[in-house]
């Protein structure tokens, strides 16, 4: 009696499972899944069957009966899909405080203008004369265009049989990890090169060498604010920065955190006959916000990775000193599956590859980015000469 009652609750667990996942008969294939009614139901609940696989509150069996079915790879897709998006998402991206992130229209190379003019100083208008007349002029364009990145994934047959599903939630930490960090380190490659600051971005005539390249500390940082806010525009007016961004490797975190933690910081004041030492309330924490780049010592790994420290304008002024731009409608990674190319003889569909009994994921990213604006940045390499 006991097994009889076993067999007919496995009768009605993989009923469940097959409503869930074929329904009747309007599947991915005979349709577009996305627009059925039941869609966002049924995604959940598949969501949350993949949960219950994972912590043992299903049996193997369950799943591999599950993947027979018609839509649900197509539901598990989305469930990675969303996975990898969440990853991404959660994953620190500090360099959006100090780059301006845009969207462009399509792989074509694309133009960003810097236009200047008409907004200095009115002069003066004597009675009965003509006003002056300006104009609004540009500097040349800078230029960039966005790429694709990415990589294929394939999960055995195998791996879906055994018990073990490491390789199944693991999979979309992984991609989202791998979609930031590619981000990551191409902002990085923006500003630094193999020996600190960017050769060619931070320049003498740029005027953006924090003076004597010193070690990050309270005269530097004082030293590098100095020089960002003597910056000038084109026509001699200042460049109002009101959030400074200050970014550093890991080697300079503590340094950063204590000086900007600080109760008080005390410095030394300049002019006069004599130098006399000044303590104050520490007024670095409200004007220097901290983003600490891992990639910094990776990509600037001849010299200098772990002494060079950079100051940013906050790109919401205008003046960006650098874009990260995204293909319009495909701004974050995107995780695909290849459909099967077999079936039983017996009939039925089977899920996995005909010659290696795999299941291929392909994540996809696409982005690009460039220099901007010098004067909206400073960098020592930390160096002291």
């Amino acid at each position: 009696m006991e097994l009889l009652e076993l067999v007919e609750s496995i009768r009605a667990e993989e009923a469940s499972v097959q409503r869930l996942f074929q329904g009747e008969g309007t599947g991915i294939r005979h349709g577009n899944l996305r627009q059925r009614q039941d869609y966002q139901q049924r995604l959940a609940e598949a969501a949350k069957f993949m949960a219950d696989i994972v912590k043992g509150r299903r049996s193997m069996r369950q799943l591999q009966e599950a993947m027979t079915t018609s839509d649900f790879p197509y539901l598990f897709g989305d469930i990675l899909d969303r996975q990898v998006l969440a990853s991404y998402r959660e994953a620190g991206a500090t360099y959006r405080n100090y780059v301006k992130m845009s969207r462009v229209r399509d792989f074509r190379t694309v133009k960003r203008f810097s236009v200047y003019g008409a907004d200095q100083i009115l002069p003066g208008v004597k009675q009965k004369e003509e006003y002056p007349i300006d104009k609004m002029e540009e500097n040349s364009p800078f230029t960039y265009s966005v790429s694709k990145f990415g990589r294929k994934l394939g999960l055995t047959w195998e791996t879906f049989v055994n018990d073990d599903l490491d390789s199944l939630t693991d999979m979309p930490v992984r991609l989202g990890r791998a979609a930031r960090r590619s981000e990551q380190k191409f902002v990085t490659q923006l500003h630094v090169d193999a020996n600190g600051p960017h050769a060619s971005f931070y320049t003498v005539g740029n005027k953006n060498i924090v003076t004597g390249n010193p070690a990050l500390s309270i005269a530097g940082l004082t030293t590098a604010l100095e020089k960002l806010t003597e910056q000038v525009d084109e026509k001699g007016e200042p460049i109002v920065i009101e959030m400074v961004e200050l970014v550093v490797p890991p080697s300079l975190e503590v340094t950063a955190q204590n000086i900007l933690n600080a109760l008080q910081i005390e410095y030394t004041e300049k002019g006069g006959t004599s130098n006399q030492k000044i303590t104050s309330a520490n007024w670095m924490k409200n004007k220097f916000r901290l983003n600490v780049d891992h990639y910094i010592p990776l990509v600037a790994s001849s010299a200098n990775g772990k002494t060079s420290w950079f100051l940013f304008g906050n790109p919401d002024n205008g003046r960006p000193a650098l874009e990260l731009g995204h293909l319009i409608g495909h701004e974050e990674p995107e995780i695909f599956m290849k459909a099967p190319n077999s079936v039983r003889a017996s009939g039925g569909s089977e899920e996995f590859d005909f010659d290696t009994d795999t299941r291929e994921y392909k994540v996809r990213h696409v982005f690009g980015g460039s220099r901007l604006d010098p004067k909206m940045t400073q960098a020592s390499n930390g160096s002291g000469s």
